[in-house]
């Protein structure tokens, strides 16, 4: 059975949920950036 949480405990895991959001989605656009500037690296020469 679950447990009841807590509302700090809501929110402790709502901003930690956040947080690991945005660091994927950085670490997405991070490689989608290296991936372009690779790319076009490659074209010019």
């Amino acid at each position: 059975m679950a447990e009841e949480l807590t509302p700090e405990q809501h929110r402790r895991r709502r901003r930690k949920n956040i947080a690991l959001a945005v660091g994927l989605l950085l670490l997405v656009v991070l490689f989608y950036v290296i991936t372009v500037v690779k790319l076009s690296s490659n074209i010019a020469s």
